[in-house]
């Protein structure tokens, strides 16, 4: 009997879904990308693998980082799992969304104005349309923005929802986010006062299995790493899950392995297996 191969020549069967965040893990947190890390990405996908970017970013932030990667074919997921991209060198674009998840913002948005008022918000529609209340600190968001008034987002329907606020430290946002009662949305803290809000039940690894369905991909053929809270769900349901040296504890503990930090270029050591 043949095996069905990759035009690698890999057989089918041994291809493995390598998911990997992007801030943090691909990517330092000043946006620069090592070339050892992008050498390390680009032999595992030409071993046969299908990387998959998974990332908090949005299409547009998301779409440079691929290209820095010459990654032109198989899936990408963007705003923890709101969005899956499909790669294909043929569209016309190189992408098309293929799954998007949507919820209306109005509780979490008028809760989180309750508490938190000097903070400013963005939303994102399955348009790909983007609007904040004021700008963010400069180089947080990239692509096109417009801006809205509040009121007028408690009427959208959104991928997500961000809440920023440069005024406070990790520790005080923490306390913010445990006092809102949030409920009805998936959450997560990023690594500065950041939060960002995705559908109930959407995650980085609803997105992931997704794909790995769709790819027909073995559960034990799964592979995941990254830095931050928003990679929980990922980590814990990857065959394999790695937490970036810098990673917090929660994600550190829930991880099998623990590698060296984004400066250290930790990805590439781990990546080795799949080249």
């Amino acid at each position: 009997m043949s095996l069905a191969v990759d035009e690698s020549g890999i057989p089918a069967a041994d291809a493995y879904l390598i998911a990997l965040d992007v801030d943090g893990t691909l990517v330092g947190y000043d946006g620069a990308l090592s070339e050892a890390v992008r050498d390390a990405v680009q032999g595992v996908a030409g071993a046969g693998h299908h990387v998959v970017i998974s990332t908090g970013r949005s299409v547009a932030g998301t779409l440079p980082v691929l290209d820095s990667l010459s990654l032109t074919s198989g899936y990408a997921v963007c705003a923890n799992g709101s969005m899956i991209l499909r790669l294909d060198p043929e569209y016309d674009s190189g992408w098309e969304a293929v799954q998007v998840t949507t919820f209306d913002p109005r509780a979490a948005l008028l809760r989180l104005r309750e508490i938190a008022p000097m903070s400013r918000f963005m939303i994102e529609d399955g348009d790909l349309h983007r609007w904040v209340t004021q700008a963010f600190p400069n180089n947080e968001l990239s692509g096109a923005i417009d801006t809205m008034p509040f009121e007028e987002m408690l009427d959208k329907r959104v991928t997500r929802i961000v809440m920023r606020d440069p005024t406070k430290t990790a520790a005080e946002f923490d306390d913010v986010v445990e006092a809102s009662g949030l409920h009805g949305v998936s959450y997560s803290v990023g690594w500065t006062a950041w939060l960002d809000i995705a559908p109930e039940g959407v995650s980085k690894a609803s997105a992931l299995e997704t794909v790995r369905d769709w790819l027909q991909i073995d559960a034990g053929h799964t592979f995941a790493a990254g830095d931050g809270t928003n990679d929980l769900e990922m980590i814990r349901w990857a065959g394999r899950s790695v937490a970036m040296g810098q990673a917090p504890d929660v994600l550190k503990e829930a991880a099998a392995e623990i590698t060296g930090t984004i400066d250290q270029d930790g990805l590439v050591d781990v990546l080795g297996p799949y080249l």
